[in-house]
């Protein structure tokens, strides 16, 4: 009696494209069942929180009132952020540093100095460094705030009950 005849079967009863075929059917469910592997497993639920502070930066915001908005962000101390067109949720506000604007006059020796502008539109753009304070998750590659990463140069929109303008990342600090 042959191993295989001339047909492709093996002993006589089983055809081996057969066997093969439920061979592979066999090696599909044992990848999917018993071996998942980490499909399906969020890596980032799997890091450490920990408290940040990210520095923003507001250049030219055209406003009427900038001392108002300023007290506003004294009063309510929180402000709704967006990342990346994704709401990453509510952050503190910790500081608020109004930055003066100035220009560069050339002087007689050949030197420059930053003055106050002199414009009277400049009333109406306020440029300020503002500190915001969250909890993030810590990854391999950086802070992770609202399912986002923030990065310095991260562009971060501030929302909030009068306002909603644009400002970029200039520092991330990790707590401990």
């Amino acid at each position: 009696m042959k191993l295989l005849d001339s047909k492709g079967r093996l002993l006589n009863k089983v055809s081996i494209l057969d066997l093969g075929a439920a061979l592979v059917v066999l090696l599909v469910i044992i990848g999917i069942f018993i071996v998942p592997g980490k499909s399906g497993v969020s890596t980032i639920a799997q890091v450490s929180k920990k408290p940040i502070e990210v520095d923003v930066i507001v250049r030219g915001l055209g406003i009427r009132d900038p001392e108002s908005l300023i007290q506003q962000f004294e009063n309510e101390r929180k402000t709704n952020i967006v990342i990346r067109n994704q709401p990453a949720g509510k952050v503190n506000i910790k500081n608020i540093q109004p930055l003066p604007r100035t220009t560069v006059v050339p002087q007689p020796d050949g030197s420059v100095k930053a003055l106050p502008d002199p414009r009277p539109e400049v009333v109406f753009f306020k440029d300020m460094i503002l500190t915001l304070g969250g909890e993030a998750q810590i990854t391999n590659t950086g802070a992770v705030l609202g399912n986002q990463k923030v990065k310095i140069g991260t562009l971060i929109e501030l929302e909030g009950k009068d306002y909603n303008f644009n400002t970029s990342t200039i520092d991330v600090r990790i707590l401990n």
